[in-house]
């Protein structure tokens, strides 16, 4: 567990890569702006895990941008996740210490949250009672150059089994979107 200096839990992670995961997001043209063959990614992502909603989530020092995003109804300037975003409070940019992308990046492994309530660490999230969600499954996006540049993620707003199956899906995803970001890199159509 991380603390800070007066050794108060810490719930996001801390990032030591963020400078350079910035530079390199600039880099490759990611991050500032949705991307529609990113959204189109998202769709293809909650169809093959079954889920309402699903984002590709670039992070930099301060935020997060989900350049590609699918929720149950199609709005893809943001998300429909119950009050919240009728009040206008979410959009494609959330706060770094909001949601589980950052952990994901963090570790550099998948994290699988079937019921986020069921982890202190994770059920104390302003996502959780500002956006209502409840379980999550995110990939992180580890580049050729071994920067993690952010994660995919499928969420509910109900507490859900992802299992092994749909760990496997997002792994595999999370494979294939970056070997599209390396053709894309390459001068190749990608993505």
């Amino acid at each position: 567990m991380t603390y800070d200096r007066i050794g108060h839990l810490l719930l996001t992670p801390a990032d030591r890569e963020g400078p350079e995961r910035a530079r390199r997001l600039r880099e490759l043209g990611f991050g500032g702006r949705p991307d529609p063959m990113l959204d189109a990614f998202a769709v293809r992502l909650a169809e093959a895990t079954g889920a309402p909603y699903s984002m590709v989530n670039f992070i930099d020092e301060n935020r997060q941008f989900f350049a590609g995003l699918h929720t149950p109804h199609g709005t893809l300037s943001g998300s429909d996740l119950g009050a919240a975003a009728a009040a206008g409070r979410i959009g494609r940019a959330m706060a770094r210490d909001h949601g589980y992308c950052p952990h994901v990046v963090a570790r550099r492994k998948a994290l699988v949250l079937e019921d986020v309530c069921d982890y202190p660490r994770f059920a104390g999230n302003p996502v959780v009672d500002e956006i209502g969600i409840r379980s999550y499954l995110g990939a992180p996006l580890i580049d050729r150059s071994g920067i993690a540049l952010g994660a995919i993620c499928v969420v509910d707003t109900r507490p859900r089994q992802w299992g092994k199956e749909g760990l496997e899906i997002i792994k595999a995803m999370a494979a294939e979107l970056m070997a599209e970001i390396g053709r894309r890199e390459d001068g190749g159509a990608g993505i």
